[in-house]
């Protein structure tokens, strides 16, 4: 296999979506690892995304929930809350670019490289013409550049409900402590998936919720949450785009118009106008 270029990077292109940001998000949180000191020693705090179908989280994720369907403590839950679509903050892209309006459609420029074929085939086309010879030596200004498209991407602020909880203070602390002193005097940070990277800024406010001071029979717990606000974009329609996700077009190089040779009295090009070869009367001869 032959070594790659250190001066070259293949980047591959995954149109970014909202399940894209999710997944990003959801990776960062599972990324701090977060154990706490547990009755069965020292545990990994299971992290779970908030969805609406408790049967079939109960069925798959059976680890987090027990016989009765309630939680297992200590876990962290991720939520989406909120989305917006916030015309000051449009990212690097502050001007509309809008798409071609053929089928094709690419507002971006991504790539541009040469058509090696294409452009062989004119530059040999034209030595023909010129000296004669295909492969003659000459000077090629006819070059067929291969350029990629993408749709212009579409800013969005997204926030996630971060939550906590536990069934001890101490389990509370060890939980909410790496979340502050992680990103230290500030509170960006980047999450990835699929290539993309999105800005991510933490909220200062930590809520703290409790029913140690109730008097009653329901379960002792602690629960802590935050937000975190992360400024993503969207590529495309996702499933519901009928353009293509990349589009690859190619420049002209050469413009030809036909012509109706009968009616412009055009002679034929094939015909040799020499005089030597014609009549006085200015007809060819066979």
């Amino acid at each position: 296999m032959a070594s790659k270029d250190p001066n070259t990077r293949e980047v591959p292109f995954q149109p970014s979506t909202i399940e894209t940001i999710d997944y990003a998000a959801s990776n960062w949180l599972k990324e701090f690892n977060i154990h706490v000191e547990t009755n069965k020693g020292f545990k990994q705090v299971p992290v779970q995304w908030v969805a609406p179908e408790r049967s079939y989280s109960i069925k798959k994720n059976k680890n987090v929930r027990d016989a009765a369907g309630s939680l297992i403590m200590p876990i962290m839950t991720i939520e989406r809350v909120s989305m917006e679509k916030d015309l000051s903050r449009k990212g690097i892209y502050w001007g509309n670019v809008p798409p071609n309006s053929d089928y094709k459609g690419g507002s971006i420029v991504v790539s541009r490289k040469i058509n090696q074929e294409r452009t062989s085939a004119f530059a040999a086309a034209a030595a023909k013409d010129k000296k004669g010879h295909f492969n003659f030596p000459r000077k090629n200004n006819k070059v067929v550049y291969e350029t990629t498209l993408m749709p212009m991407p579409v800013y969005v602020n997204v926030t996630y409900k971060i939550s906590m909880r536990c069934e001890y203070q101490q389990q509370m602390n060890q939980m909410v402590q790496p979340f502050i002193t992680r990103s230290g005097g500030i509170n960006y940070f980047v999450v990835k998936h699929e290539e993309h990277s999105f800005e991510a800024f933490m909220q200062s406010d930590f809520a703290q919720e409790s029913n140690t001071a109730e008097i009653g029979e329901e379960e002792q717990f602690y629960l802590s949450t935050f937000d975190v606000k992360v400024l993503g974009y969207l590529i495309g329609g996702d499933k519901n785009q009928e353009q293509p996700k990349m589009v690859i077009r190619e420049n002209a190089v050469e413009v030809k118009i036909g012509r109706e040779r009968v009616i412009l009295g055009d002679e034929l090009e094939h015909l040799d106008t020499n005089k030597n070869d014609a009549g006085i009367d200015g007809k060819y001869r066979s």
